[in-house]
């Protein structure tokens, strides 16, 4: 997979991806739903034939506790949109007794980006990352490219590289 040369980096992800030697691709879709995960989901599914499996979400969690110093207690959850994230999971991988979904308008205000178009990548103040380990069962996964109707194909190590993040066992089953 080569770098998406026709896209421009018109978010802060794609920018920060254009600044890197990594292979990655850019799908936008018409978006028209509520349901950002599901209808990308089957937006891509239909168009590319990729599994639903294979499309992640990215989810902004809150931390319980207080964080370390420099550190946020929000942190980025990333799981397939087929499941749906088991947040005390993501809390212990992320070494916190617990956790709970953060407020959209926290999440778009730390991340930069609004509910539905937050990706991993990009963010205005980056934050811990965890990512379920069933990303790498692919040769590539989607996530959001920072905006709504635009996802990214990229290679999960690339992204874990990326972002720093943590495997772990954080969809539910």
């Amino acid at each position: 997979m080569k770098k998406s040369a026709s896209s421009p980096a018109n978010t802060p992800a794609l920018a920060a991806l254009a600044k890197t030697s990594i292979p990655y691709r850019v799908h936008t879709y018409d978006n028209e739903s509520d349901h950002y995960g599901k209808e990308a989901a089957d937006v891509m599914v239909e168009r590319l034939g990729v599994e639903p499996e294979q499309i992640f979400k990215t989810l902004v969690i809150e931390l319980a506790g207080k964080p370390a110093p420099g550190e946020s207690p929000l942190a980025v959850a990333v799981v397939p949109v087929t499941t749906t994230l088991t947040v005390k999971k993501a809390a212990a991988a992320l070494g916190a007794s617990k956790a709970h979904m953060a407020a959209v308008d926290l999440a778009e205000k730390t991340t930069g980006y609004v509910a539905g178009g937050i990706s991993p990548l990009g963010q205005k103040r980056k934050l811990r990352t965890v990512i379920d380990e069933s990303a790498l069962l692919w040769d590539n996964i989607y996530v959001s490219g920072g905006r709504r109707g635009c996802d990214i194909e990229i290679a999960p190590a690339d992204l874990i590289a990326l972002t720093d993040a943590i495997v772990a066992d954080i969809a539910a089953q």
